[in-house]
């Protein structure tokens, strides 16, 4: 079979992401990977998952369990459309999960994305987030305010995170500003929701620089 797309197991998910994926980090929230094999070849993974806000779902009148984010979509030299792929993982996603109802994710313009994978599978575009208030230096990387505090998970009462992680882990770690935005896409499973998440579909953004392969 050319191509095939199926569940993985969590090892094969991680060996995708620290190989193909820019971020190189592991979603730290439950979710369900789907591998993806060109010729018997394993190249690559799309991740579903619980979304590190927890409230995902809440302006689309949606409880925790109806709605999950696309994580990643991490991805080797391939030869079919990453629409297609990830066409046969929403379904698979689908048939698993009956009770989800809507799908969501971002395309990061730092990396220069624009959600061309998403616009190519008719997903609603919704506009851009609100630009973070601060992001942290560690080890020489960019991460999230909400990363960090993932980091320090279990710290002591009366630490805060950056404290905890420039003790535990980086002495170097710094705060920054940061305005980056994420385009954002909806993928409603039902007829109820497309309905209710359609009139918010904003005109679709234009690629503004070379993309990379990934979204």
């Amino acid at each position: 079979m050319p191509l095939l797309v199926a569940p993985c197991h969590w090892s094969a998910a991680k060996f995708a992401v620290l190989r193909w994926h820019y971020s190189e980090k592991m979603p730290v929230s439950k979710i369900a990977p789907f591998g993806v094999w060109e010729h018997g070849e394993f190249i690559g993974v799309i991740i579903f998952g619980r979304s590190a806000t927890a409230r995902l779902g809440n302006p689309y009148g949606l409880g925790q369990t109806e709605c999950v984010e696309l994580l990643r979509i991490a991805l080797g030299d391939h030869e079919h459309p990453v629409t297609q792929m990830l066409t046969v993982a929403l379904r698979q996603l689908r048939a698993a999960c009956p009770g989800l109802r809507l799908i969501v994710s971002y395309a990061d313009t730092a990396q220069g994305h624009h959600g061309g994978v998403y616009q190519a599978g008719s997903w609603i575009y919704t506009g851009t987030t609100s630009p973070h208030n601060a992001s942290y230096v560690v080890h020489g990387k960019l991460v999230h305010g909400r990363t960090l505090r993932h980091l320090a998970v279990g710290r002591p009462a009366g630490e805060t995170a950056e404290q905890f992680v420039r003790r535990t882990i980086d002495p170097e770690v710094r705060r920054v500003n940061d305005s980056r935005v994420k385009h954002r896409y909806l993928y409603p499973l039902t007829r109820r929701v497309r309905r209710a998440v359609t009139p918010l579909a904003k005109p679709y953004p234009r690629r503004s620089e070379p993309e990379q392969a990934k979204p």
